[in-house]
């Protein structure tokens, strides 16, 4: 006997489509990253793990039992712990820059979402600024008054990326970043 198909409710079809093509680019980028990219990665999710923290604990914990005589069945060989010093810091050194060559990964990821989130909604304001103008039109077809016509048509202008990015540096202050009326903390 056969096991029903239990097919899964989802919201719409469109948004099955949109999580699949997102999760098929996610797995293009990854397949596309070079082994340097992979081997970064690979390094600060390991750092990033209670594995890494634990292992650390246990050697650390005891290089310095050991070292500081505590364990007297092996002889001292970092009584200063200078080498302990060294070898945390040079690891340091090496962890910290794994994390940041992914910060930049994430970054530039980061980057691109929002590049997409900005598109999309510069389609939605263009296609909601000719639905409002069709709907206008509509109205003023059927005689309908409409007591916002100043607001109407000011919601029916299109609105560009460059003019919203003028307006925000013109409001925050310029290029300096400094809005007007503030000091140089920013604050009022």
């Amino acid at each position: 006997m056969s096991k029903p198909v239990i097919k899964q409710q989802t919201i719409s079809s469109r948004l099955d489509r949109n999580i699949a093509a997102l999760l098929e680019r996610r797995r293009q980028k990854a397949a596309t990253a070079t082994l340097q990219e992979k081997a970064a990665a690979a390094i600060t999710r390991f750092a990033g793990s209670m594995i890494f923290v634990y292992i650390h604990a246990l050697v650390f914990g005891g290089w310095i039992v050991i070292n500081v005589g505590l364990l007297p069945i092996l002889p001292a060989f970092d009584p200063s712990m200078v080498v302990l010093a060294m070898v945390a810091s040079v690891e340091a050194i090496f962890i910290s820059t794994f994390v940041m060559i992914s910060q930049n990964r994430m970054a530039e990821a980061d980057d691109k979402r929002a590049d997409l989130n900005l598109q999309i909604s510069l389609l939605a304001e263009h296609e909601t600024t000719q639905l409002l103008s069709i709907v206008t039109a509509i109205a003023e077809k059927f005689g309908l008054d409409l007591a916002q016509k100043q607001e109407i048509a000011e919601l029916q202008e299109d609105v560009t990326p460059e003019g919203v990015l003028d307006t925000i540096d013109k409001i925050s202050g310029g290029a300096n970043g400094r809005s007007e009326g503030r000091g140089p903390e920013g604050n009022v």
